[in-house]
C-alpha cells in the first residue's frame, strides 16, 4: 500500500483512523503543539521541527536543513508500506507536500520526477512545495535538479484554507 496522506494538522487524528496510518512524519515549527493520535505508536512519529521559509537567516526561525531531509529519508525507509504513512505540517500545502515527495523519490528512485510532481498536482490543485526543502531533496537524493525543475514546472498551487488532505501514490499506476 504505497500511498501517503499529507494532511494538515487539524485533520491529522481523522486522516490516521480513516486510512489506518500506523506512521506518522510531523513537520511543525518547533514550538507547535499538538496531540499525535493514539493509533500511531512513539517509535513510529518522526518530527521535524522546522519553519515554511525558503532560506537561513530569518530571525529565529528554523529553516529546513540537510539534517531534517536526511532524517526523513531514513525514516521513510523504514515504513514497512502496508498502511500508508501519514505526512502532515500546519496547512498541509508546503512542509508535508515536499516531503512526501522526497519521501516517494527515496523509496521508488526509478520513477521521473515530472511524472511524480504531475501525480502531486493531479492529487492536490493546492500543493506549493516547500522550495528549500525540495533542493535539499533533490541533491540529497542525487536527482541532478530534476526534481527542482519538476516542482517549478507545476508552479504554485492554488489558493488553500488548509483543509484539503489528499493521498500520493508512490509509484505511477501505470508502472512508471
Amino acid at each position: 500500500m504505497s500511498v501517503i496522506i499529507v494532511s494538515p494538522l487539524s485533520r491529522i487524528a481523522e486522516m490516521a483512523v480513516r486510512h489506518k496510518a500506523r506512521d506518522m512524519i510531523s513537520v511543525v515549527a518547533k514550538e507547535q503543539a499538538f496531540h499525535r493520535p493514539g493509533v500511531i505508536a512513539p517509535e513510529r512519529h518522526l518530527t521535524l521541527a522546522m519553519n515554511d521559509i525558503a532560506f537561513k537567516g530569518t530571525g529565529g526561525l528554523v529553516a529546513p536543513d540537510e539534517t531534517h531531509v536526511r532524517q526523513l529519508i531514513d525514516f521513510a525507509a523504514s515504513w514497512r508500506q502496508e498502511t500508508p504513512l501519514l505526512i502532515h505540517c500546519w496547512m498541509g500545502v508546503s512542509r508535508s507536500p515536499a516531503a512526501a515527495l522526497i519521501a516517494a523519490l527515496s523509496l521508488a528512485p526509478d520513477q521521473s520526477e515530472e511524472a511524480l510532481a504531475r501525480r502531486l498536482r493531479a492529487a492536490s490543485p493546492f500543493a506549493t512545495p516547500n522550495t528549500r526543502l525540495i533542493e535539499i531533496g533533490d541533491a540529497l537524493l542525487d536527482r541532478g535538479g530534476r526534481l527542482v525543475t519538476a516542482v517549478r514546472a507545476i508552479g504554485r498551487g492554488a489558493d488553500a484554507d488548509g483543509n484539503a488532505p489528499f493521498a500520493l501514490d508512490i509509484h505511477d499506476a501505470g508502472g512508471g
